[in-house]
């Protein structure tokens, strides 16, 4: 009886009591075995790292590269990033202002004199990141973490890489004291600008010594660690001041400012980075390529820490041909002229959106006239009549030429030009601004579908300096949007041909088209996209037809061999100087679309050689040919897809027959003193500057047909589709 009780478990079945023992062994095994894989053997590995890690002194650290960037055939060198190593100045920590330190550390690490070198926290939510696949689950590196990453083991998502990371962070704070690790951080971090170190970043910033920099100004910098390019005031200055105000209010956290001076800080203004470009060799428009495309990388996950240690090769969608075509134009025609005058070109590819010429000026480090908001004058008629022809009416529709009053300004063409009635293409071809504003006052919300079309197209809605672009102070534009009174860049311009010439379908613009490293790693190579329809086909098509007769029109400006465009001039003027400001040439083929703006370099009166007025039909128009004959010499002559009628009343759209090659025949209104064609505003009373009428909106005419909404805001009659 002893014996069976023996055998019994609380069931009385006698099975598990019987091979209890056997089964205690097998768990100590397992255990032992977990114990062994899972402690022994991480902590052997981790101390065999630990003794064997070299921690090597800060300035044997520098690994930099060279990063090349190249025109679409990967052949052609536009530029070099160079790594900054002169761009930092090694200085002691006692001479690093103590306002600085403070903020640094309330920014990245405000346990960094506490804690051992690296957070196992942090490390968690890494390989969190990385079994899960969420690149926010990672952060939490303390400073030491930061400057070993940055400094010894590289950035790659991995768990050897961030171990490596741990383990080397914990034996720096094991040989190096506190101090030295806060000074090698300090004269190596990245701080955007090109600027590598507190002293270099000093400069980049505000352009004085470190020495002479105050709380406030610490605080700038020590915002900038965590996004340097995102955070740089003089472009995001909302983010970088909201992580400004984390900043000091860190500091006061921690000890390192009052709180009296942190409720008197101000938030300090920032020198223009165009100032610091000592380190990227470049020439002439090729350095403003240069910025474009940075600041692509940037947006696709580039960083500036790939392009200063990886050795990056950067193929960029620039042709050759078309960009060699857009400078030599500049240079040649602008031989004689003012040394004042200034241009702009950009070329974008319509079926993809790739960019391929880019003139913004001839200083690599200098202004950026095609990314700079400029009035547009006439060329945003297209706009107008694009919105118009999206509403039904037709190309065929007749306005009136006659001066046009609204509100107290009367509206009128230069030189008292008209056609009587006459179709709204012929007054696109002719200019007339009094056409244009009667045409606007028939669309269903006046100037305000003017601007929606225009943001439909593809122009930019904000811009430095301009929160809301094509807008009264956020209200509805004045009817003078559709005679070009807001601005615009000319690479908008570009941006909104090419949507036109591609049928109204819309591509992102994009110069990177491939990015790899020193070891041929493919960091990035663009998708091609199909695009998005921002307006009808045939209201593009419509619209192409319309543009078609200008080139010729336009002082003989038609492409090469009786090449097919579609085209338009514009003219601004300077206050009420009677002279103009901006000339502009816009126009494309299916293969390529082009704008060119030509303006002066301190806003004095645009001027040709003979001290006329000078008109987009003159030095715009002659560069704008050049550059589309040489980039499109030797490719096939294709045509933009016929028209089909459209509107209210069904009329067919008119036919452009272009003129035959070498046809010197002239349009009967231009005027032979400026040749200049078009109807631009300028000349006339009552005109602003900007050469037009500043005027209120107008009450909606009646609602056009039945609408189908293509994006929000943007919508066309049924009968389009």
């Amino acid at each position: 009886m002893t014996r069976n009780n023996r055998y019994d478990n609380n069931d009385g079945d006698g099975v598990e009591t019987l091979h209890a023992p056997r089964r205690r062994r097998w768990i100590l095994w397992s255990l032992a075995v977990a114990f062994v894989l899972f402690i022994v053997v991480p902590v052997g590995v981790a101390v065999a790292a630990y003794v064997t890690a070299d921690v090597p002194e800060p300035e044997e650290l520098v690994n930099k590269q060279v990063s090349n960037i190249y025109a679409s055939d990967s052949t052609t060198e536009l530029a070099r990033i160079v790594p900054p190593e002169g761009n930092r100045e090694q200085v002691n920590l006692d001479q690093i202002p103590e306002s600085l330190r403070g903020a640094v550390l309330a920014a990245e690490d405000r346990e960094f004199y506490t804690n051992p070198g690296f957070s196992v926290t942090g490390f968690a939510r890494a390989v969190k990141g990385q079994i899960t696949g969420d690149d926010s689950a990672g952060g939490g590196s303390t400073i030491t973490q930061q400057y070993v990453k940055n400094a010894v083991v590289g950035n790659e998502r991995s768990y050897e890489r961030k171990l490596k990371e741990l383990v080397i962070s914990a034996k720096m704070a094991n040989e190096w004291s506190k101090n030295d690790v806060l000074e090698a951080y300090l004269n190596t971090i990245y701080f955007g600008r090109n600027s590598y170190g507190v002293a270099a970043a000093s400069e980049a910033y505000f352009g004085k010594p470190l020495a002479e920099l105050v709380p406030a100004e610490s605080a700038v910098l020590a915002a900038s660690i965590q996004r340097p390019s995102q955070l740089d005031p003089w472009t995001n200055r909302a983010e970088a001041e909201q992580r400004w105000n984390y900043v000091l209010d860190g500091m006061v956290a921690t000890g390192y400012l009052s709180q009296a001076e942190r409720d008197a800080a101000v938030y300090p203004e920032v020198v223009d980075p165009a100032l610091n470009q000592a380190y990227v060799e470049a020439t002439g428009a090729n350095g403003l390529i240069k910025n474009q495309v940075v600041a692509e990388l940037e947006q696709i996950g580039i960083t500036q820490e790939d392009l200063d240690t990886r050795g990056l090769r950067i193929t960029t969608t620039i042709d050759i041909r078309n960009q060699n075509a857009a400078v030599d134009s500049v240079s040649r025609i602008f031989q004689g002229e003012d040394e004042k005058l200034r241009s702009a070109v950009v070329s974008i590819e319509p079926s993809n959106g790739a960019v391929r010429a880019y003139y913004g000026g001839d200083d690599a480090a200098g202004w950026d006239y095609a990314n700079a908001p400029i009035q547009t004058g006439s060329t945003f008629k297209i706009y107008g009549l694009a919105a118009a022809l999206q509403q039904g009416i037709p190309l065929a529709t007749m306005y009136s030429s006659a001066p046009v009053t609204t509100g107290n300004v009367t509206v009128t063409n230069v030189g008292g030009n008209g056609c009587g009635y006459c179709t709204i293409a012929e007054a696109l071809k002719r200019s007339h601004n009094t056409s244009f504003i009667r045409l606007e006052q028939d669309l269903e919300n006046g100037s305000q579908d003017v601007a929606d079309m225009a943001h439909a197209l593809g122009m930019a809605r904000s811009l430095p300096g301009y929160p809301s672009t094509l807008t009264e102070n956020g209200g509805q534009p004045y009817e003078g949007i559709i005679l070009g009174q807001y601005e615009s860049r000319p690479f908008d311009q570009a941006i909104a041909l090419a949507t036109l010439s591609n049928e109204g379908v819309w591509h992102e613009p994009y110069f990177v088209e491939k990015v790899t490293t020193a070891e041929n790693e493919v960091l990035y190579e663009h998708t091609p996209t199909t695009g998005q329809r921002r307006v009808s086909a045939n209201v593009a098509n419509n619209l192409m037809s319309a543009m078609a007769p200008i080139a010729a029109w336009s002082n003989q400006n038609q492409l090469a061999g009786g090449r097919e465009s579609a085209s338009k001039t514009g003219t601004t003027q300077l206050g009420d100087t009677g002279f103009n400001k901006d000339a502009w040439m816009i126009g494309s083929t299916p293969q390529l679309a082009t704008a060119v703006w030509v303006g002066t370099v301190d806003n004095t009166p645009l001027l040709n050689y003979w001290g006329g007025n000078m008109y987009g039909s003159g030095l715009p128009a002659q560069i704008w040919k050049s550059t589309m004959d040489q980039s499109l010499e030797g490719k096939p002559f294709e045509s933009f897809p016929a028209p089909q009628p459209l509107g209210f009343n069904n009329a067919p759209a008119p036919q452009y027959v272009p003129p035959a090659p070498g046809s010197t025949s002239r349009p009967v209104e231009e005027d032979p003193e400026t040749e200049d064609p078009e109807g631009e505003p300028g000349e006339e009373e009552g005109a602003i500057e900007g050469g037009v009428p500043e005027i209120p909106g107008v009450p909606a005419p009646p609602p056009p047909p039945e609408q189908v909404e293509i994006l929000p805001g943007i919508s066309i009659p049924n009968i389009f589709n």
